[in-house]
């Protein structure tokens, strides 16, 4: 839990309300150096080997490695995240650092056929500074890609984790920049301010987190002339066909809806019910969102409880009912219950917003080609899941849908190294993979002729 005055934040653990820490907010002038020192550091940096770039950022790994229990429990503290899943999203942070170091030395160009004469080629290079801005929910996992993509290309990095985890943030780029040049990583703490004041004084700006924002960088990004790197927020749909097995289909439902409290980027924000199985699949939805309730971790803080709520609270004023959960529970922290709701329309805010909570909101359909009407018909373009047993709805829908990720029959699915282009409000660009070394360079072509009258 998180909540700023004058020039500090506060985080709140959010399981107790109990303060975990007071983090000074950088200064302007402080913004300002970082870029500086980053700036400096920007020649030297990108003349440095691949291989040994490649080789610091080993070294990172492995220091992240002996760090990750404390890693893991920074997380818990500060964002409430299940202490397992906390350690699990630095784990994977060590595996995208290590594949970042393995993908950077063999990362190319082309030769081009011109002249026998002359050489031609195509051949990728640093961007410059690179603003990494990441988020809460995964703090980790998704700094490790963003910075090991970035770093091991030949760019310096100014980071600034989430103000809502600046602890496990700082304390995972630090043990990164220990094994870097000065001025390669810097590191600020603080708010929104301080991302803003990054945005215009570098050359890329990779952000994970809120469409809201996402947007007012890329109207900066355009304005600056720098690259804009996006994934933002998601309302992924979940598209449950006829002739599934309803328990089955209801446990990937409460999967994608309420792991990690429902949030992950490509959680189950709404779900399309085949009618002729919607009894059978909400009954035993609602035995799957009881079940969470026994392993359900809290909100990141009273703020996003507020938020959920209030989605869920307009929705079942405006006609919708909630199987179970939809109340606000007594005691301390940010704890909101696994809630399912049923007779949700599209007009609805939970229908048509990310929620970002242990929500999940159904809407039974006729068919499946009214469920992926309806879930085409939204503004953000980030996942969505398709439960069939029919591969030919399989092949249409992940045609259909414009999404950068389609899973067909398991909601979290899918084998590493995918690189998915959010879409609409979603995002822009590569944000994994080794694609995302591309996003990180650009290309010049060099052209290289003998002068008029030399040696050929």
């Amino acid at each position: 839990m998180t909540s700023v005055l004058s020039s500090e934040i506060t985080v709140l653990d959010p399981r107790t309300g109990e303060t975990v820490a007071r983090v000074p907010i950088a200064s302007p002038r402080a913004c300002d150096d970082a870029l500086g020192r980053a700036r400096a550091a920007a020649p030297g940096w990108a003349r440095v080997p691949a291989a040994e770039r490649a080789a610091a950022l080993h070294a990172a790994a492995a220091a992240v490695t002996e760090a990750a229990d404390e890693l893991a429990a920074l997380n818990e503290r500060e964002t409430g995240k299940p202490l397992g899943d906390a350690r699990g999203g630095v784990d994977a942070g060590i595996g995208t650092l290590v594949q970042y170091a393995e993908l950077g030395p063999v990362h190319r160009g082309r030769s081009l056929h011109g002249r026998w004469d002359a050489t031609d080629l195509m051949v990728p290079g640093p961007r410059g500074v690179v603003a990494v801005l990441t988020p809460w929910n995964d703090p980790v996992a998704v700094a490790a890609g963003l910075l090991g993509a970035a770093l091991v290309t030949g760019n310096t990095v100014v980071h600034k984790p989430s103000e809502r985890c600046p602890l496990t943030g700082r304390r995972f780029a630090e043990l990164l920049a220990a094994h870097l040049p000065e001025g390669v990583l810097e590191i600020l703490d603080g708010d929104g301010s301080v991302g803003a004041r990054l945005v215009g004084g570098v050359d890329v700006v990779a952000h994970v987190g809120s469409s809201t924002t996402g947007r007012a960088i890329a109207l900066e990004c355009a304005r600056a002339g720098a690259k804009a790197v996006l994934e933002n927020g998601g309302n992924d749909p979940l598209i449950v066909d006829e002739h599934v097995d309803p328990a089955w289909a209801a446990a990937q439902a409460a999967l994608g809806s309420f792991a990690n409290a429902g949030q992950i980027c490509v959680s189950v924000e709404r779900i399309y019910c085949h009618a002729a199985i919607a009894d059978a699949f909400l009954a035993a939805l609602v035995d799957e969102a009881q079940a969470w309730q026994e392993r359900l971790g809290p909100l990141v803080d009273r703020r996003q409880r507020e938020h959920v709520h209030g989605q869920t609270a307009e929705a079942l004023a405006a006609g919708a009912r909630a199987l179970t959960g939809g109340a606000v529970p007594d005691g301390p922290g940010a704890f909101y219950p696994p809630t399912v709701l049923i007779g949700c329309t599209p007009d609805m805010r939970v229908m048509r917003e990310e929620t970002f909570g242990p929500v999940a909101p159904v809407r039974v359909v006729p068919d499946f080609d009214a469920a992926v009407a309806e879930a085409i018909d939204d503004d953000y373009g980030l996942a969505a899941t398709v439960l069939t047993a029919d591969m030919g709805h399989a092949q249409a829908a992940w045609r259909a849908l414009p999404v950068g990720t389609v899973k067909v029959n398991d909601v979290f699915g899918g084998a590493p190294g995918g690189a998915a282009e959010p879409r609409r409000g979603s995002g822009a660009g590569f944000g994994y993979g080794p694609e995302l070394l591309d996003e990180m360079t650009m290309t010049k072509v060099v052209h290289i002729s003998p002068p008029p009258g030399g040696r050929r």
